[in-house]
């Protein structure tokens, strides 16, 4: 009699009701975050040491190739997600990423190394969206903060610890192929816990009351984003070169590379839980503007220790804003829409990689390191002006914040 009672219960949404799938999304989160970790503190060295490439539009194409297909990914994840089913989306999200790190320890031109950023790109667009997607699912309305809160402290605690070994490696064994052996294995745990051991999400909204759809102060949430990603690809891509040029040893720029997203990563388990009890607004605007002044002290600093303070107050603007974005985003979207609606706006999001990598690149080359990096210092500090003018709200409900 139990056994069937138990298997005609009905889904119910929540944190508690579902920790087991959620801790297990969690898991693999943090194994599609070590997967970018692993090209952190290494890749631009690479770019230079191993493929002699001297102009840093050049350097950073590889960032630029990822945000851009990393985009569409995100796109592509929302709307497949909701046709095929979000854990069919994930296994092929780690298939796509399986030969990546293969690419990366043997690839014998500068190339090689963008298809396996077009590789990773894609897969991240599917596997870190899906996972968004799938815990809004089972969190449902009540806890959307703290859920994306705990998703992102997950994969950017994983970014950061991936980038510190990688990093320790490359400067013990050399660039190549060593660190990259980290990947073989982080691309297999993921795919053999999404096969066997995720259930599906896809019917879980349907238990939500329907909302009306997006409104024009969506325009606010997106540019916040890419402007935030815009500044992460500044910090993946020349950073490095800021810290070399200072003269620190690859050692020492891994630890400042792994505190970005580090602080960004913990912090976000406060962040987003609080933005549920506060409201979205102030959290993405002190966020930005936050982010802004570390960029500033990054770009005037000349030691360990300055670049280590400004490294962390980046993380710490990044952890008020990233998962605040996603809960807005989950607060405004029709439950029957919403994974569309999260790849819509992940999509404008990650073009920031690939916008942060052409203007940095490009501005780095015409006037140097420091200056590219305090343009994106102002035009972080504008946009995070243009949320609190533009979003209206305490919570940011974005579905009523016109009417």
């Amino acid at each position: 009699m139990s056994s069937a009672l138990t298997a005609v219960r009905p889904p119910s949404l929540g944190l508690r009701a579902n920790w087991a799938q959620f801790s297990l999304l969690v898991l693999v989160n943090a194994f599609v975050g070590a997967m970018i970790g692993m090209e952190r503190s290494i890749l631009p060295a690479l770019a230079e040491q191993e493929f002699q490439l001297v102009a840093h539009t050049a350097i950073l194409s590889f960032i630029a190739v990822f945000g851009v297909v990393k985009a569409a990914g995100n796109y592509a994840a929302g709307r497949l997600s909701d046709v095929v089913g979000r854990r069919t989306v994930l296994i092929a999200g780690w298939w796509m990423a399986a030969p990546v790190p293969f690419v990366l320890m043997w690839a014998p031109s500068w190339g090689w190394i963008l298809f396996a950023n077009v590789l990773l790109g894609a897969s991240q667009g599917l596997t870190w969206s899906v996972t968004v997607i799938m815990k809004i699912d089972l969190a449902g309305p009540r806890n959307r903060g703290l859920a994306m809160g705990i998703n992102e402290f997950a994969g950017y605690v994983a970014v950061a610890l991936s980038a510190l070994a990688t990093g320790w490696i490359a400067a013990s064994s050399g660039l190549r192929p060593y660190p990259f052996l980290l990947g073989v294995v982080f691309v297999a745990a993921g795919l053999v816990l999404s096969i066997f051991s995720v259930r599906e999400t896809r019917h879980l909204p349907a238990l939500e009351p329907a909302r009306p759809g997006p409104q024009p102060s969506f325009f606010a949430v997106n540019q916040a984003g890419l402007v935030n990603n815009l500044n992460d690809g500044v910090a993946w891509g020349l950073f490095p070169l800021v810290f070399a040029g200072a003269g620190l040893a690859l050692g020492d720029i891994a630890v400042l590379v792994a505190v970005l997203p580090a602080v960004w990563g913990v912090g976000q388990l406060f962040t987003g839980a609080l933005s549920d009890r506060f409201g979205r607004k102030g959290f993405i605007v002190a966020g930005m503007w936050t982010q802004a002044a570390g960029l500033a002290v990054v770009a005037t600093s000349a030691d360990f220790w300055g670049f280590f303070t400004g490294s962390a107050t980046i993380g710490a603007g990044t952890a008020m804003v990233y998962p605040t974005l996603l809960a807005a985003i989950g607060d405004a979207a029709d439950p029957a829409r919403r994974a569309s609606v999260v790849g819509a706006y992940r999509l404008w999001r990650d073009l920031g990689y690939a916008a942060g990598a052409l203007v940095a690149g490009v501005l780095a080359d015409w006037t140097g390191l420091r200056p590219a990096v305090f343009f994106t210092a102002a035009l972080t500090l504008v946009s995070g002006t243009i949320v609190a003018f533009r979003l209206h709200g305490r919570r940011v409900d974005l579905y009523s914040a016109w009417r």
